[in-house]
């Protein structure tokens, strides 16, 4: 952490006392702190104190005194990671929706990089609907990170989940993703499906969200890799700090690989690239015939970019070539098939059951030795730190 900028936010909850040590904590490490407080924070524990831990001024109010600039921009841009501790459900509502009402939402919304946000609240507001979408958007959409809060005795007087995490355990989980040892490292990265028209408005394709493909870009990007992002039709945003380039048809996203792959250290095949595309697509819409029951509409094999980068680069140490399976059944005996066939040096292999489409997924990372690591059921974001951790042991090992 020595010489990380830190946005440390405090809003509005009994836990606020607790971050003093979380800045205190961030300080010794030799990080540089600026605490933005919502106005309600102050009622719990004073500007003074914070400034006095970070030795900074303490920002709280959307028109206090700047001496230049907009305040909420300047300080946006002025670190590499935000933490927020407590967050409370009014904040977290508030950067779900986008709202900038006050200064630590504003400068939330503006903040493009990395936050980590420890949740305080009662327990039912913690196992509120309206809460855990919340919790779902900022951490999907937004790729936010989250250090989930303990359950025991609460401030209100009950007994439940809710209770911020302790400063020792935030400390912790800001140190892993302030990591930047994949600096000077590029790495190609594929995601989503691939989409292959029939016609102008009928195509084939499956259902891969782009997920795991994201969050690896957003994992490498964050660690200091320089990432290109080849991704087919999804509903996600960009990647902060990551090139994306946007393809539709597994040719177009092979044409793009195949384009940069010479000059990259590690390439990470996400995408769910279809087998099959049609054979001729209908410059017209594709309209049944009277008393037709049935149409054969004729399919040709798309390229195996994987086995096509194998056949190239599968020798040599550079690119590393990172290949995805989803299985239905004998996970790790059609994996490691796969692994030889398409003569990839890592090969991350799930059950559909297991996290197709969802947040979480369990995993199995193999090598060309045949050791499988079993990841156990995590969020993407921490599978795609496991992947970034096993592409560094292959390419520094």
């Amino acid at each position: 952490m020595k010489d990380l900028n830190i946005l440390l936010g405090v809003t509005g909850g009994i836990a606020a006392y607790k971050s003093a040590e979380l800045c205190r904590l961030f300080v010794k490490a030799g990080a540089r702190v600026q605490v933005v407080m919502s106005q309600a924070a102050t009622e719990f524990i004073t500007p003074l104190t914070f400034q006095t831990l970070s030795g900074r001024p303490v920002h709280v109010s959307m028109f206090g005194r700047v001496e230049s600039g907009v305040e909420h921009i300047d300080l946006a841009n002025s670190a590499e990671l935000m933490v927020v501790a407590p967050a409370t459900a009014d904040y977290l509502a508030r950067a779900a929706t986008g709202r900038a009402s006050d200064l630590i939402s504003s400068v939330t919304l503006a903040f493009a990089k990395t936050v980590l946000a420890a949740p305080s609240m009662n327990t039912n507001m913690w196992n509120n609907p309206a809460t855990v979408a919340n919790l779902a958007t900022l951490a999907s959409r937004h790729g936010w990170h989250f250090v989930e809060p303990g359950a025991g005795e609460l401030a209100c007087g009950t007994s439940g989940a809710g209770r911020m995490a302790e400063p020792s355990e935030i400390f912790a989980a800001a140190s892993a993703l302030a990591r930047r040892d994949m600096e000077g490292l590029r790495l190609l990265v594929t995601a989503g499906p691939t989409v292959e028209d029939i016609d102008p408005v009928r195509f084939i394709s499956n259902r891969s969200t782009g997920k795991m493909g994201y969050a690896v870009a957003r994992a490498a990007a964050r660690r200091g890799a320089h990432v290109e992002l080849v991704s087919g039709p999804v509903n996600l945003p960009h990647p902060a700090a990551v090139e994306c380039i946007s393809v539709r048809s597994a040719l177009e996203l092979e044409a793009e690989v195949r384009a940069r792959a010479s000059s990259c250290d590690a390439i990470v095949m996400t995408a769910a690239v279809a087998d099959f595309r049609p054979a001729a697509i209908a410059p017209h819409k594709l309209k049944k015939a009277p008393g037709e029951d049935e149409r054969t509409i004729a399919l040709v094999r798309n390229p195996d970019i994987l086995a096509g980068l194998g056949a190239l680069y599968g020798e040599a140490k550079r690119p590393l070539l990172v290949g995805f399976a989803v299985e239905t059944q004998d996970l790790l005996e059609a994996a490691k098939a796969k692994l030889a066939a398409k003569k990839a040096h890592l090969l991350v292999a799930n059950l559909a059951s297991d996290g197709f489409g969802g947040d979480t997924n369990r995993a199995q990372i193999i090598d060309r030795g045949g050791n499988a690591r079993d990841t156990g059921k995590v969020s993407k974001d921490a599978l795609a730190d496991l992947i970034c951790d096993s592409i560094l042991e292959k390419l520094l090992g």
